[in-house]
């Protein structure tokens, strides 16, 4: 459970930001099951990438913070890698439907 608990956070993190992207930016908007499936997508591989850049392991990861676990689960890491899938999932959210809307012209 351990292992599959952040992903579920990335997943869902992922989804709600794309989702959020959308209703900001109604040009990049891709329907509600596709912003959440980019956005999902993005959540995942943007906290994989944010892990592999210096700056940002510590943060994604939890390092550095005061250690607060709830019965094991560290949750500063669950709240780094949440906010890392909501912005990555908003990003890729708008990268695809800008994509989609300029090959529409």
């Amino acid at each position: 459970m351990e292992a599959i608990l952040p992903l579920i956070v990335q997943l869902i993190a992922g989804g709600a930001g794309g989702n959020v992207i959308a209703q900001l930016i109604k040009k990049v908007d891709l329907g509600p099951v596709g912003n959440s499936i980019a956005g999902a997508i993005g959540g995942l591989a943007g906290t994989w990438l944010a892990t592999k850049i210096p700056g940002l392991s510590g943060l994604v990861s939890g390092m550095g913070a005061t250690g607060a676990t709830a019965g094991g689960i560290d949750v500063a890491a669950l709240a780094g890698q949440g906010v890392t899938g909501l912005i990555s999932g908003g990003i890729l959210t708008a990268i695809a439907g800008f994509i989609k809307s300029s090959m529409a012209k």
